[in-house]
Order: structure tokens, then C-alpha cells, then sequence
């Protein structure tokens, strides 16, 4: 599974627009410089941030993007749906017929499915701000009570 490249670079250019253009509109082209994306490409994925109402332009000298809202209620999710690229790890990628040949489901569907939930429900759970604040790292919780941080991979073993 892989976020696509739509998702991973509106999320970058949003988190550098957050760290960089707190006062001030920021033009898309300091963005892209700095995060070494294609100016055209964030351009497209600004149209559609725009539109979905999580950033604003401003025109003339001095122009730029800003924030609609403030980084704290700004989720991550809403930023991956806004640019068109929702979290699907089935290989039916939501169409309404499944993907075998006959239209059904293969047997591991609803696996795949849940974990698109999953995902979808951590991403909905992230703000812009717990990513500049770098509280995003260890959040994942183990049966026991420890975070993934926290896990030792030789602790567990293969069962025959």
C-alpha cells in the first residue's frame, strides 16, 4: 500500500505552509522550492485545496496562500480527500462491483477494507499542528499498553 503522490505532496506543501506562512500569504513557488515539488503540480493541488475551503488566496503583491482555519482543526484526512485521493487498500480501489472477474469480492476484502478505515480514522485523528509539533510519532497503541515507539521486534517470534 502507498499514498499516492497527490496526498503525500498537498500534505507537505500544507505543513510548510503552516510553518512558514503564519503572518503572511506564501506564494506557491517559495513552497515548491522548498519542499522540491513541481510548482505546476501544486498548483493543481492548491485549485483543490482551495475549493474544499482549507486554504484561501490572496491576489496582487504580496500574494499567496493562507490557511482557512488554524492548524489545530486542519485533519490530515481532510487534506488527502480534498486533493482527490482517498485511502483504499483493496484491490477494488471503491468500485461497486468487486475486483474478480465475476464481480465478486475476493476473500480478503473486508481484511483490506477495515484497514482503509483504520487509516482513514488515524489520519482523521492528526491535525496539522500535532505534525509540526511532531506529536504524531508513538501513537499507535499495543494491546499492552505500549506504543509502537516502544516495541522491541525480537520480543516476538514466528509460530510453527
Amino acid at each position: 500500500m502507498k499514498l499516492g503522490t497527490k496526498g503525500r505532496y498537498a500534505v507537505m506543501a500544507m505543513v510548510d505552509l503552516t510553518l512558514n506562512g503564519q503572518d503572511n500569504p506564501m506564494p506557491l513557488s517559495d513552497i515548491a522550492s522548498r519542499q522540491e515539488i513541481s510548482l505546476s503540480y501544486l498548483e493543481q493541488l492548491f485549485a483543490k485545496l482551495r475549493k474544499a475551503g482549507l486554504v484561501e488566496s490572496v491576489r496582487g503583491p504580496g500574494g499567496g496562500y493562507r490557511l482557512m482555519h488554524p492548524a489545530s482543526q486542519t485533519r490530515i484526512s481532510d487534506i488527502i480527500l480534498a486533493v482527490d485521493e482517498p485511502v483504499d487498500v483493496t484491490r477494488c480501489k471503491g468500485r461497486t462491483k468487486g475486483c474478480m472477474e465475476g464481480g465478486g469480492r475476493c476473500v480478503t476484502h473486508d481484511l483490506w477494507d477495515e484497514l482503509s478505515r483504520h487509516i482513514h480514522l488515524f489520519l482523521n485523528t492528526v491535525s496539522l499542528e500535532d505534525v509540526i509539533k511532531r506529536r504524531v510519532m508513538g501513537l499507535a497503541q499495543m494491546p499492552n499498553g505500549r506504543t509502537s515507539a516502544m516495541v522491541d521486534l525480537r520480543e516476538f517470534t514466528l509460530a510453527e
